[in-house]
């Protein structure tokens, strides 16, 4: 039985984009990627939750959806809270995931869907159909058929030696066509071209290429009816790279002040009274007792909660044995990130 092979054109539109992204991501991955803390690669996170699900209806702000990620309560629908809650735990488990695995992908679903759909862990049972203002404008492939289209398509993944952006906008568009789930299908979609990106190249896991997507909605399904109408991928491949491209233009120009930003609303006064005792030494690294002393505190959990994990999830200070978190030798550093805020 011949392999299945989704129909495309390769062009030379798609070939320079390939160029193009190529070029950017290089610059990207030895500047701000390269020296970006976790509080930038979080922000980016949101950013590329709020934009997937706002292209899904959610209308929680990135304030509030950052406000989720802190455990903060948020006034917006039970379910739209959901929404952000279970995008969080799935992004969670990127690192981990096989783009070519069937089981991978189900379990992605279920905990992107969980609560929110009663099909979860499975392909859909039931036709569907697309509507845009009442009008069908895609009609997937029946229930029966799903099983093995995906599985089709998973082992074509698994094979293909064609370059992983143009593969993963492939695959993009084959879900969104096979519409394997009753639910959910966009943000699924979109969540599995970041997995197979970001094997090829780390630093594309946190890209936020949904809020471009999200700025040019229209757009985005004009690619997928084009791609519908003619039965090739080739219009929605084009969209896709160019929202990449574009995505990594914004970051070159926008990280630092993003970064700045960031840092300056969510350090607290607590962690930058611990970072001043820094500023006299930078280079000499200290133990918890000493950081407590410094800052006059006796209670050991409270000047975790309140200055130490706060300073080392911002990437502000740095552990000296970062393989043994909870070694009795364990000591600390200020980060250039650190030393920059408290020097301004």
């Amino acid at each position: 039985m011949a392999k299945y092979q989704p129909p495309f054109t390769i062009t030379p539109t798609i070939l320079d984009c390939v160029a193009i992204i190529s070029e950017l991501l290089g610059r990207y991955s030895a500047g701000q990627y390269s020296s970006s803390t976790p509080i930038l690669r979080r922000g980016n996170r949101i950013r590329t939750i709020q934009a997937s699900l706002a292209i899904e209806h959610n209308t929680l702000s990135v304030e509030q959806v950052t406000a989720i990620l802190e455990g903060k309560r948020v006034l917006g629908q039970p379910k739209e809270v959901l929404e952000v809650q279970n995008a969080f735990a799935a992004y969670d488990l990127l690192p981990a995931l096989d783009p070519a695995c069937p089981n991978d992908l189900l379990q992605v679903y279920t905990s992107l869907m969980r609560g929110l759909t009663d099909q979860v862990g499975c392909w859909r049972n039931s036709g569907v159909g697309i509507y845009r203002d009442e009008q069908l404008i895609h009609m997937p492939p029946p229930p029966s058929q799903v099983s093995r289209l995906m599985s089709e398509l998973l082992v074509w993944v698994a094979d293909t030696d064609l370059h992983p952006l143009i593969a993963s906008c492939i695959f993009h568009y084959e879900f969104e066509f096979i519409h394997p789930f009753t639910d959910g299908n966009g943000r699924m979609g979109r969540f599995w071209q970041t997995l197979m990106l970001s094997k090829w190249r780390e630093p594309m896991a946190f890209l936020p290429v949904e809020t471009i997507i999200r700025d040019q909605q229209e757009a985005y399904y004009q690619a997928l009816r084009e791609s519908d109408k003619t039965s090739d991928s080739t219009p929605f491949i084009k969209f896709t790279l160019k929202a990449i491209e574009q995505a990594l233009h914004e970051a070159l120009e926008s990280e630092p002040k993003q970064y700045s930003d960031q840092v300056n609303r969510q350090v607290s006064d607590q962690v930058k009274s611990l970072l001043t005792h820094f500023l006299a030494a930078p280079e000499v690294a200290l133990k918890v007792p000493d950081m407590m002393q410094n800052l006059g505190l006796k209670h050991r959990p409270t000047f975790r909660k309140n200055y130490l994990k706060p300073a080392l999830d911002l990437g502000l200070i740095i552990m000296t044995n970062p393989e043994s978190p909870n070694s009795p030798k364990q000591s600390y550093l200020i980060s250039q990130e650190g030393l920059s805020l408290v020097s301004q």
